[in-house]
């Protein structure tokens, strides 16, 4: 089994946008009035929140740049890419967990998130975290599909899943072991009646702040440890090549492929055509191994967490997700209308 020093920490982030919708026209009219995300704590917009078993980032310093100033189960110092990307679409300024019992019909029907902190394709991750696994998280889907015909009728609702655009962010062995479990959560997706689907690769896991600390414990010596990016690059290559025999054989499917692994390199070769100062380690304490709960309300933060491509030693900040999505809306998004 691999150390959870590489895939237990990878990003898995798919998110679902519906072209056809009967809710209340936002203040932008949107190409796609919906948006829905599954996935780890990249994307969680607090639905660990919900229960007690799975970690949390509902304290400080998490969110302390959120409106309000308020911790709300995001693993940033703000927003996170799917409220961003729901914004830019001019959907809503945010993206409720699906687990908040306070749902409104407006919020179901313009978008919720199934995401989880701690999960996974491989049920051995999240049976250490006790989180949502990511096929539990299709059951929540279900789920939500439920509540949907109940406000906009089963008509409508078939309409808006045929109309989805799937979209996930996500060493030899192990690697074709995950590509096989995301086969099938996209064929589940598919059977639900999902269509479009754009799906981003993994970014330079061994450029991660805590990846560097493991490899290179002197401070001095820090820079991203290239091996663990290769493998980032083999399993990039391997997920293109699935998704090419995916649209051959689901009909009606398109799938496109968005390259994060690139633009975030881009971020660490050229920092400051981006704004950034410090691209190898955390805004958070020392920047080097705080993770979790181990950055908490008693961990200091630098002044000016906008010059950090990262907030602690895995998660990005807000101004590197806000870049990401700017950049996916932009370049990939067009590639599905």
């Amino acid at each position: 089994m691999p150390s959870l020093s590489f895939f237990d920490i990878c990003v898995h982030i798919s998110i679902i946008f519906f072209i056809a919708c009967n809710a209340t026209e936002p203040k932008i009219s949107p190409k796609f009035p919906a948006i829905f995300v599954f996935g780890d704590s990249s994307v969680d917009t607090g639905n660990n929140n919900y229960f007690r078993t799975g970690p949390s980032a509902n304290h400080l310093p998490y969110g302390k740049d959120f409106p309000g100033h308020i911790p709300t189960g995001k693993y940033s110092n703000g927003k996170l890419a799917p409220d961003f990307l729901a914004s830019m679409l001019g959907i809503k300024e945010t993206l409720p967990p699906f687990l908040d019992p306070n749902l409104s019909k407006y919020d179901l029907q313009t978008g919720v998130n199934f995401a989880s902190a701690g999960s996974g394709f491989d049920n051995l991750t999240t049976i250490a975290t006790g989180a949502i696994s990511m096929f539990k998280q299709v059951d929540l889907l279900k789920k939500y599909i439920g509540r949907l015909k109940g406000i906009v009728g089963e008509k409508s609702a078939k309409k808006i899943i045929s109309g989805s655009l799937r979209f996930q962010f996500t060493v030899s062995g192990y690697q074709d072991f995950i590509l096989n479990r995301t086969r099938i959560f996209y064929k589940q997706l598919y059977d639900l009646g999902c269509r479009k689907m754009m799906v981003v690769g993994l970014p330079p896991m061994g450029c991660l702040p805590i990846q560097i600390t493991l490899k290179y414990p002197i401070p001095i010596n820090r820079k991203c440890v290239e091996h663990l990016n290769a493998d980032s690059q083999s399993y990039n290559q391997k997920m293109v090549n699935l998704l090419s025999k995916l649209q051959a054989v689901l009909p009606g499917s398109k799938f496109a492929y968005a390259d994060i692994y690139q633009r975030v390199i881009n971020m660490i070769n050229y920092p400051q055509k981006y704004g950034f100062v410090e691209t190898l380690k955390g805004c958070s304490g020392t920047g080097y191994v705080e993770a979790g709960n181990s950055c908490n309300s008693m961990t200091p933060t630098c002044e000016r967490d906008s010059q950090y491509l990262f907030f602690y030693c895995i998660h990005a900040t807000e101004a590197t997700n806000h870049y990401i999505s700017k950049n996916i809306v932009k370049q990939d998004i067009p590639k599905l209308l």
